[in-house]
């Protein structure tokens, strides 16, 4: 499956995604400058990553979510093609429109990464078809910025439409519902704010993260 990496001034979270894709697919990302006006032909997925993009002037994700490139992913996705937008991508999707909400500061302001503990919502989308619904699985976080917030009946309807995929089991941030996944209404797209990217190998601590990527390929292929 070929796959590609979307990359913006300040991105330092590409690499990573780009070495689980790789390890997954056996086969390189193509990585995507933030000025392209064309995603590449006879991709399956294409990854927004995290980081700064843009640095995080005027809030996260703002100014990469105008960029060109970020049209054609939103096409792309209006197609159907699988889009998957980890901490800084979640944050970009987010302000495209791909998702409803919107992240904003930690509830206690401040830059939190460790590792964090997940319960899977749903195992009933093409991003979560390699886990069982209701298990809990561990996944390292990274963030300032990732309070997620909706308004109640937004809330109501994700839980109806069973549009969350992940919650973290324990309060991290002060997250809406405790979002730490979401599905779009057609659920070709995810943001996620936790790194599953961080979590492939052994090495890491567990594979946890991997049998996203893992369960993506199966789902696709």
């Amino acid at each position: 499956m070929k796959t590609a990496v979307i990359v913006f001034p300040g991105s330092n979270c590409d690499r990573d995604l780009a070495v689980a894709l790789e390890s997954v697919t056996g086969k390189k990302p193509t990585m995507v400058w933030h000025g392209e006006t064309a995603l590449p032909d006879g991709i399956g997925l294409v990854a927004v990553p995290g980081g700064f993009s843009y640095g995080d002037y005027l809030r996260s994700g703002a100014i990469a979510a105008r960029s060109p490139v970020m049209r054609a992913v939103i096409e792309a996705a209006g197609r159907g093609l699988p889009v998957l937008g980890v901490c800084n991508g979640f944050q970009v999707l987010a302000e495209t429109g791909l998702l409803p909400g919107a992240l904003i500061r930690n509830a206690g302001l401040n830059f939190v990464c460790r590792d964090v503990a997940l319960t899977v919502e749903t195992s009933r989308s093409i991003f979560t078809g390699g886990y069982a619904a209701g298990e809990t699985i561990t996944v390292p976080i990274a963030h300032h910025d990732g309070n997620y917030v909706a308004d109640a009946e937004t809330l109501a309807r994700l839980d109806g439409e069973g549009r969350v995929a992940f919650r973290y089991a324990e309060p991290v941030n002060g997250s809406a519902g405790d979002i730490a996944g979401l599905l779009n209404d057609t659920g070709n797209v995810l943001g996620m704010m936790p790194h599953p990217e961080r979590r492939i190998e052994a090495a890491h601590g567990g594979t946890d993260g991997r049998r996203l990527f893992e369960g993506l390929v199966v789902a696709i292929t």
